[in-house]
């Protein structure tokens, strides 16, 4: 495999990228860090930005209540309103990478929005999270207004898009990029012939 380490690249506005959180860390056989990237910033755009008409919203979300069901998950439970700006929660995410609470964190947003229907454009929600993963709240209201975070997330996101990520989620392992809930999959499989080859 190339230089880089194997990253899983999210946003937690998105709630494919949930799927796969849920499952990455019992799937993939190799270590792989969790990165917080815009969404809206990649190629390929937020997928769940807005929908042209009811009929496409309800069936891209009953996709991802069935998925969810599949995979032995609980129900999924949107927030309202949804999608929702996840801007702050990134910012969130990314000092919490910054403090090694990637994971942590990364997960209790995610279970906050699709688990609890809680929006992350709530700042309360996102604090809520923090708390779940002894992230102090004054330490994350502070955090997110720096310069420092910001631009760590605009370096991740630019990052992504130089490894080839169109949207997220999607998971990097060697050379080779892979999207969606079913590229983790593909991703873990990669991972595992190519390191059975190193």
């Amino acid at each position: 495999m190339s230089g880089e380490a194997p990253a899983f690249y999210f946003d937690l506005g998105d709630p494919e990228a949930y799927l796969v959180a849920e499952r990455i860390l019992q799937v993939m056989p190799v270590a792989t860090e969790w990165v917080p990237v815009l969404a809206r910033e990649l190629p390929g755009g937020d997928a769940f930005a807005g929908f042209r008409c009811a009929d496409e919203r309800e069936i891209a979300l009953s996709g991802l209540e069935h998925a969810a069901a599949q995979h032995g998950l609980q129900a999924v439970r949107w927030p309202d309103p949804f999608p929702f700006d996840s801007e702050l929660a990134m910012r969130a995410a990314t000092f919490a990478r910054q403090i090694g609470r990637s994971v942590a964190f990364g997960l209790a947003a995610f279970r906050q929005a699709y688990a609890g229907g809680r929006s992350l454009a709530v700042e309360n929600h996102v604090l809520i999270a923090g708390s779940a993963c002894e992230m102090h709240p004054a330490a994350i209201l502070r955090a997110v207004g720096t310069r420092s975070v910001t631009g760590a997330l605009e370096r991740a996101t630019g990052a992504a898009i130089a490894r080839g990520a169109l949207g997220t989620p999607a998971i990097a392992v060697g050379g080779r990029i892979f999207h969606g809930d079913s590229g983790l999959d593909e991703a873990a499989a990669f991972a595992r012939v190519h390191a059975g080859a190193a």
